[in-house]
């Protein structure tokens, strides 16, 4: 197996199921009476009538083809299977909500089953004519059959799924905007940059549905995964200059492409509903799946572990990976959970950061055994509003214009700001002996009120720009009485 894509393939699994079941996860929790999920296809004219979701995502992305370059999509999406547990009843079966065999029980509930749905090789040459590549799903009935101990059947579980109805669209271009089918037909000596339209479409008539069958008509958790031979992709998060002006063209709806995989690789590029960063990656620290990834593993784990017998029952009996959360956190060990607590990664020393010097670290050969991780009176050697950092070549501190440029971890917010001028009002360095530059924009109309209370936007040295040389201290709060 290609081991750039399985790499990819387990931030995918995040992606798939965040959301899908969220703490407390029990059945009988608000939260988890309708399912909340990121890509979600619905099917067409769900999303005008209330009831379901868009059937399109599509993106745009950038690569680099050679001669012999192919292109593979893998489509992975989660279909909902409708669990329903009935209780045998003289040679018949009765759907009931709750049903208990022995010291097992079930609750008429409804699950998932994963789909991957492999799509190509296709060559340069046949993208550039515009593919659509129909993905059908069949429905289908499971029935699990539930026994006492003596054998005897007590119930069973029927689970049903709908059958699902999309299509992917794929087709390429020249950066530039010209049709790419000539060029790359004939091999191109250079490799050139492509322009990638990828759309993946729900095309289920969805006329007349509720929001239980719009759900169960759904492509749930949708994202895709494309790898390439002989090419490579280019990061829109951080695009090289000659790709700059082709990124700034290329069109997102409800994904986008980062590179996945290892850093330094670009043959893997996830289409992810959710923003992430390039060469995104689960933390080694994180040993179990809990489908609310945008928390905090340790308080999810404790809260787990606070939960009473009865709400651990009702959650098991809720969902099978619901029941797999509360079994791995209740066996964690004393120290698994100590690691989920966080780590500490070599903090540096402080060294002559006061009057507007740079922070230096230790050399990395240097015995520190004798120091203090981190040394109160430091503080009083780091002033904000005075110290400064150097950017190209240019001291930068408090007053000091900048142009905006967040880097491939920046997060959503920050994005936002990307090229935009702002003001610096403090040069900021921790105890790790990073250096973060506190900035108010200059497009937002509450920028005095914002510095006012000290609430400012931090950003790293390397994604600022300085406009001009520092100006100064220049304290623009207001003394409060």
């Amino acid at each position: 197996m290609n081991t750039s894509l399985s790499l990819a393939r387990a931030i995918a699994d995040v992606v798939l199921y965040e959301g899908y079941l969220l703490y407390p996860y029990r059945a009988s929790s608000q939260k988890n009476q309708a399912r909340w999920q990121f890509g979600i296809l619905g099917p067409q004219g769900s999303a005008e009538t209330g009831v379901g979701e868009d059937p399109v995502m599509s993106t745009d992305c950038l690569l680099r083809a050679g001669p012999q370059a192919h292109l593979q999509v893998h489509l992975r999406f989660l279909q909902l299977l409708t669990r329903t547990a009935e209780l045998a009843d003289g040679g018949s079966f009765t759907p009931v909500d709750e049903l208990r065999v022995g010291s097992s029980r079930w609750l008429t509930w409804d699950e998932a089953t994963e789909h991957e749905v492999l799509l190509g090789p296709f060559a340069m040459a046949e993208l550039a004519e515009g593919l659509s590549l129909p993905v059908q799903i069949p429905s289908g009935e499971d029935v699990e059959l539930l026994t006492d101990e003596s054998g005897t059947v007590a119930g069973r579980l029927v689970r049903r799924r709908r059958a699902l109805r999309g299509v992917v669209r794929l087709a390429t271009t020249l950066a530039d905007g010209h049709a790419a089918d000539g060029l790359l037909a004939d091999g191109p000596s250079a490799d050139p940059l492509l322009r990638l339209h990828v759309a993946a479409e729900n095309v289920a008539a969805g006329g007349g549905f509720g929001k239980q069958e719009s759900i169960a008509s759904s492509f749930i958790g949708t994202h895709l995964l494309l790898s390439v031979q002989d090419a490579d992709f280019v990061s829109l998060l951080e695009p090289p200059a000659e790709a700059q002006a082709a990124a700034a063209g290329c069109a997102h709806h409800r994904c986008w492409p980062v590179l996945a995989g290892p850093e330094g690789q670009r043959d893997i590029l996830l289409l992810s509903p959710i923003i992430l960063y390039d060469h995104p990656a689960v933390a080694p620290e994180s040993s179990v799946a809990l489908y609310d990834s945008t928390e905090i593993d340790e308080i999810l784990t404790l809260r787990v572990l606070t939960l009473t017998e009865e709400e651990k029952a009702e959650a098991r009996a809720t969902d099978p990976r619901a029941a797999a959360v509360i079994d791995r956190c209740e066996a964690m060990s004393a120290e698994e959970l100590q690691q989920l607590h966080g780590v500490l990664r070599s903090p540096h020393a402080m060294d002559g950061v006061a009057g507007g010097s740079v922070s230096t670290p230790v050399p990395p050969d240097a015995d520190t055994s004798d120091l203090p991780w981190w040394d109160p009176a430091s503080d009083s050697s780091v002033q904000p509003d005075v110290d400064a950092v150097m950017i190209d070549g240019v001291p930068v501190a408090r007053g000091s214009r900048v142009i905006v440029h967040p880097r491939r971890r920046a997060d959503a917010q920050d994005l936002f700001s990307a090229g935009q001028a702002g003001r610096v009002t403090g040069v900021h360095f921790d105890v790790d002996g990073s250096t973060h530059v506190a900035v108010v924009l200059d497009v937002d109309p509450a920028a005095d009120l914002q510095e006012w209370y000290g609430r400012f936007l931090y950003f790293a040295p390397e994604e600022l720009e300085p406009i001009a040389a520092a100006a100064g201290p220049d304290d623009r709060k207001e003394t409060q009485s």
